[in-house]
C-alpha cells in the first residue's frame, strides 16, 4: 500500500468517526425520543432536549468551576473550601492583599485588644513537635504545576494540662481533652475504610485530639491509629446490639474496655435530620454488617427514636446505666429547637442532679451524608443561636459547671471556633472540614456510593483514589492550623488562652453599621 492510499484510509476513518458516526447517533435519538412517552421536552424537541439535560446534568460541576463567584455557592463556596483544602496540603492559611469578606453585610466580629499578647504570653503545650508532611511549591504556571512534599516538625498548640478540658470529673476514666477541636460523627458505612482510617492515623498524628464514630459502631479502621474515640450509640443501636436489636451491654462492655474509646455519646438527633441515620444497601457491605449486626446489602433506616428511653427521667436513667458499665464519661447529641427546649434539659439536671456528662450540640447548618431537604433546610436552630440559649439556661439552672458543651455545625476555620467557644462552648468538633481534607470536591454524592474522591463510598475501586499514606498528613495538618489559629485569635483578644474567649469579646454587626454586644443581641434569641 503505498503512503497516498495510507492517508486516504487514514482520511476515511477520521472522517466516519468525527462526520458518519454522529450523524447517524443523532438520527437514532432523534426518532428514538419522538417515540418515547416518559419526557415531554425530548418528544417535542428531540435535540434541543438531549442538550438540556445535558447542561442540567453538568450544571452543578459548570457553575462551581466557571461561573459562581469565590463567594458564591453553598453550603460551602469557593473561598470557605480553599480554607479547608490549603491547610491540609500546605500547612498554611495566610492570605495576600485583603479579605474578601464583605465588610457591609451582617455579621460577627471579635474584639481585638489594644494590648494583644506575646508568644511567649500563651498558655500552650508547645514541647513536643510533631512530625508530619506538607508540600511546597516549586513552580506554578498556566499548564503546568510542580511541587514536592516535605517532612517538618510543627508545634502542636495544645492546652497545657493544668488547662485541660476534664469531660465527667467524677467516673472513675474521665476524659482529659488537651486539643480545643475534635472530629464530629462520621460512620464507617457512610465512609469507606480509606477514608476512616486516614482520618484515624491523621488525628492520632495531631496528638490529643478526638475522633466520634457515628451512629455506625466502632471499626478497626476508627482504632488504626492513635486516636482518642467518642463511640456514639445511635437509636439503630449499630455495634450495641443484639441480634434482635435489642440494647447489648455485653457490647458495651467490650467497646468500654478498649483504651482508645474515652466516652460515649447517645445520638438523639442531628443538625441535618431529626431522625435516625439512612444508607442505602448497596453501602452495606458484608464487614458493614457485621460491625453494625444488621443484614449484608440491606438499606439501613434507623428508628426516629431510641425504645429504650421517651423523656429525661428514662433517657437519664439510660445515661446512669451506661456510665456505671463503662466507667467513662456519657454525652447526648442534640439540636435545640427553642428557649423551651434547653430549659427543660438544664432544669430536669437541676432537680434531679443527674445528666450527662456533655453535650454536643448540632445546628441546624449541620451536614450529613444522607438525609431529606425539608428536615435539612427548616428543622431545629442553628448553632449561634442554639448554643447561647443552652449556655444560658444551664447557668440560670446551676449546672452549667457539671456538663461540658461541645458545638458543631459548619465551623470550619479558626475564626469560625473562635465565635463558637466565645459563645458558650468548651470544645468544638468538625466533620465536613475533615472530609474535605482527604479529598472530598463536594459533589454531593455522598448517598448514591459513588463519591469520586472515593470518600463517601465502600466501592473499592473509587477508594483507590484515596491514599491513606498521602491523605493523613492533610488531616493532621488541617488540625495544627485550626488550633495554632484559635490561640492566634486568643492572643489578638488579649487572652493567654482561647479558653477564656467570652460573649463579651464578640460584637454583632447589623448591614447598618449598628454594633451590639453579644449579651445583648442574645436576648433577642430569648
Amino acid at each position: 500500500m503505498s503512503w497516498l492510499e495510507s492517508i486516504s484510509m487514514t482520511t476515511t476513518v477520521i472522517l466516519l468517526f468525527l462526520v458518519v458516526i454522529p450523524i447517524l447517533t443523532a438520527l437514532f435519538l432523534y426518532f428514538y425520543d419522538k417515540r418515547q412517552k416518559q419526557h415531554a421536552i425530548l418528544r417535542n424537541y428531540p435535540i434541543l432536549g438531549r442538550m438540556r439535560y445535558v447542561l442540567e446534568k453538568t450544571g452543578p460541576e459548570l457553575r462551581q468551576y466557571l461561573f459562581d463567584d469565590d463567594n458564591d455557592g453553598e453550603p460551602f463556596n469557593r473561598e470557605e473550601y480553599l480554607h479547608m483544602v490549603m491547610p491540609g496540603k500546605y500547612l498554611n492559611n495566610v492570605i495576600g492583599f485583603g479579605s474578601k469578606r464583605n465588610f457591609d453585610e451582617a455579621g460577627y466580629y471579635i474584639r481585638n485588644a489594644m494590648f494583644t499578647k506575646q508568644n511567649e504570653e500563651m498558655r500552650v503545650d508547645n514541647e513536643t513537635l510533631i512530625h508530619t508532611m506538607r508540600y511546597r511549591i516549586d513552580n506554578d504556571n498556566l499548564f503546568s504545576r510542580k511541587e514536592h512534599r516535605e517532612e517538618i516538625p510543627t508545634m502542636p498548640w495544645l492546652l497545657p494540662d493544668e488547662d485541660a478540658i476534664i469531660i465527667g470529673p467524677n467516673c472513675e476514666h474521665p476524659f482529659h481533652v488537651r486539643s480545643l477541636l475534635g472530629q464530629s460523627g462520621m460512620s464507617y458505612g457512610a465512609l469507606g475504610e480509606n477514608a476512616i482510617t486516614a482520618l484515624s492515623k491523621g488525628i492520632g498524628l495531631a496528638k490529643e485530639a478526638w475522633m466520634n464514630t457515628g451512629e455506625g459502631g466502632l471499626s478497626p479502621y476508627h482504632l488504626a491509629g492513635d486516636a482518642h474515640i467518642i463511640a456514639q450509640i445511635g437509636s439503630g443501636l449499630f455495634g450495641f446490639r443484639t441480634e434482635d436489636g435489642e440494647f447489648s451491654w455485653e457490647r458495651l462492655r467490650e467497646k468500654a474496655e478498649i483504651p482508645q474509646v474515652k466516652a460515649f455519646e447517645i445520638k438523639l438527633a442531628q443538625g441535618a435530620k431529626m431522625r435516625g441515620g439512612h444508607v442505602e444497601g448497596e453501602k452495606v457491605t458484608e464487614e458493614i454488617a457485621k460491625i453494625r449486626n444488621v443484614v449484608p446489602y440491606t438499606t439501613i433506616n434507623s428508628p426516629n427514636r431510641f425504645k429504650q428511653f421517651s423523656d429525661y427521667p428514662t433517657l437519664f436513667d439510660f445515661i446512669e446505666k451506661i456510665r456505671n458499665h463503662s466507667g467513662k464519661p456519657v454525652g447526648i447529641k442534640v439540636v435545640i429547637g427553642g428557649k423551651e427546649d434547653a430549659e427543660e434539659l438544664a432544669s430536669f439536671m437541676e432537680e434531679t442532679g443527674k445528666g450527662p456528662d456533655f453535650i454536643s450540640l448540632d445546628g441546624a447548618e449541620g451536614g450529613s451524608g444522607a438525609t431529606y431537604q425539608d428536615l435539612a433546610d427548616s428543622v431545629g436552630l442553628p448553632l449561634k443561636s442554639a448554643l447561647m440559649l443552652l449556655d444560658d439556661a444551664l447557668k440560670k439552672h446551676g449546672v452549667r459547671d457539671e456538663v461540658k458543651i461541645i458545638a458543631s455545625g459548619k465551623i470550619t476555620t479558626p475564626d469560625k471556633a473562635a465565635l463558637a467557644l466565645a459563645m458558650g462552648a468548651d470544645l468544638v468538633q468538625i466533620a465536613r472540614g475533615f472530609m474535605i481534607s482527604v479529598g472530598c470536591i463536594m459533589a454531593h454524592r455522598c448517598h448514591t456510593n459513588d463519591c469520586p474522591a472515593g470518600v463517601a463510598t465502600t466501592d473499592k475501586n473509587l477508594q483507590r483514589g484515596l491514599v491513606v499514606e498521602e491523605k493523613k498528613y492533610r488531616v493532621t495538618n488541617y488540625i495544627l492550623t485550626m488550633r495554632e489559629g484559635l490561640f492566634r485569635i486568643a492572643a489578638a483578644a488579649g487572652l493567654d488562652s482561647p479558653t477564656k474567649l467570652e460573649r463579651h469579646h464578640v460584637v454583632y454587626k447589623d448591614e447598618r453599621g449598628r454594633v451590639f454586644p453579644l449579651d445583648n443581641l442574645g436576648e433577642s434569641y430569648r
